[in-house]
């Protein structure tokens, strides 16, 4: 048994001080005891680490490389993303564990605990499958393996270039699937998945509902048997019409009406949603996957967080395209987008809790879900997910309680995160990763060799 004592930590119940913290050899919390004297691992505060509900690991390795302006004036997502498939194409297995190893160890030093990999690069260059069918799905295991990171991992069902089931375009034959093919694909990894220790989990996820036909979201959630499934939804303009046009009715809508249990779903960005739509799908019981640094980058617009909320939906935080992998300027992001676009302030607290008091429990609740993981919360029975800042720190200098959580997000970084534990494994101590140096080592290798062939 482990022992961490926090002179002061976040828990069901609000702030509590001097918390020992039993965690069990299995990764779960066994008990916790308020207003004890110190022992085991002594940390100044302890939180629920949350989890990162969305991720494309391979785009780490992009950043910075898209901030040029095309010919085209009016560069957009679109263009965006056609300069993604250029880069991917040169992308090996190889390439791909180092890659997601490196971007596993940012989140757990930047404070999340769990990594939800939306994993949708699967073939060779060509578009050929490997041998081993997941082999890129495997390469994403092997990455966890390596950095301990709680993983769930989603094998993305990409079918189509549109609405239309036009065939995919040059830049996406690595990604393609037939349900039959996906299957296989699916049963290989969850093979690779069982692997790892016991609080991982697979899922599944249609990649969008212009890449998979809305009839098959069905036989998609049946494939998942109650695990995670999540997608994207209404996340540009360009989607919505299309489906439109394609099916005479709104994306939300669509996906409402096609899916059996959307309660089981975390729909990620959901950026164009009018009124009506933001009520409909909070009521659902959906997670809302919203990833504010990736798109602000790709100006997808600002999701209605304050609707969304007042409506009692479910929130959880992601990455996405990994430019930037911050757990506190993702929270920072998404409560300023909507102070900016509303002329408010504290848009996102409530009457008895702070902004980030009600962004971290909010996240943590529905990145749980997210995942499908018993975690969130510090408490008996919940998986060993914990975050230490460091309360030396001048930015929480007389600090508490609530403040103290609003002064590490707003007026602080990531530089505050201290340590990190995943289901009980400690990762992080003073900042830093257990293997940082070797993960980066193999990170930079990678660079250097993407360098010499783009």
């Amino acid at each position: 048994m482990a022992i961490v004592w926090a002179g002061s930590a976040l828990l069901k119940d609000g702030w509590f001080e001097a918390v020992r913290i039993a965690i069990d050899a299995n990764g779960l919390i066994e008990s916790v005891t308020p207003d004890t004297p110190p022992e085991g691992i002594r940390r100044g505060v302890v939180l629920p680490s949350p989890t990162n509900v969305h991720s494309h690991s391979f785009q780490r390795s992009m950043a910075g490389l898209t901030e040029r302006r095309g010919p085209d004036p009016s560069d957009s997502f679109w263009t965006w993303r056609q300069l993604m498939y250029r880069f991917l194409d040169q992308l090996t297995p190889d390439d791909v564990e180092a890659i997601a190893a490196f971007v596993q160890m940012e989140m757990l030093e930047a404070g999340y605990s769990t990594n939800v990999e939306f994993h949708y690069l699967h073939h060779q260059s060509d578009g050929r499958p490997y041998a081993a069918v997941s082999e890129m799905s495997d390469r994403i295991v092997a990455a966890a393996q390596t950095t301990g990171i709680g993983l769930t991992l989603l094998p993305v069902l990409y079918q189509y270039a549109g609405c239309d089931k036009r065939p995919l375009g040059r830049g996406q034959i690595r990604f393609g699937n037939s349900l039959d093919d996906f299957q296989r694909l699916f049963e290989s990894a969850t093979h690779s998945v069982s692997q790892l220790p016991p609080d991982s989990r697979i899922g599944v996820a249609p990649h969008s509902l212009r890449a998979v036909s809305p009839d098959d979201i069905v036989k998609i959630e049946q494939m998942a048997a109650g695990g995670p499934v999540h997608m994207h939804l209404a996340e540009q303009m360009a989607e919505v019409n299309e489906v439109v046009a394609s099916h005479g009715m709104k994306p939300v809508r669509l996906f409402l009406e096609s899916c059996m249990r959307p309660a089981d779903w975390c729909v990620i960005h959901c950026t164009q949603m009018d009124a009506d739509e933001t009520r409909s799908l909070a009521a659902s019981g959906a997670v809302a996957g919203l990833c504010p640094i990736t798109e602000a980058s790709l100006g997808d617009g600002i999701f209605n967080a304050s609707d969304w909320m007042a409506a009692g939906g479910s929130i959880g935080i992601g990455s996405d395209s990994n430019v930037r992998i911050s757990l506190s300027e993702e929270l920072r992001m998404l409560e300023y987008s909507q102070r900016l676009r509303d002329h408010s302030r504290a848009a996102l607290a409530s009457q008895h809790k702070s902004t980030g008091r009600r962004l971290f429990e909010a996240i943590n609740a529905g990145g749980a879900r997210a995942a499908g993981r018993n975690s969130g919360r510090i408490a008996p029975g919940y998986v060993a997910d914990l975050v230490a800042l460091d309360s030396n720190n001048i930015c929480l200098a007389n600090r508490k309680g609530d403040s103290l959580l609003d002064s590490y997000i707003f007026s602080g970084s990531d530089s505050l995160v201290a340590d990190v534990w995943s289901s009980g494994r400690h990762l992080v101590v003073e900042g830093r990763h257990i293997h940082h140096a070797s993960i980066e080592q193999q990170y930079r290798k990678v660079m250097q060799n993407l360098k010499d062939v783009l």
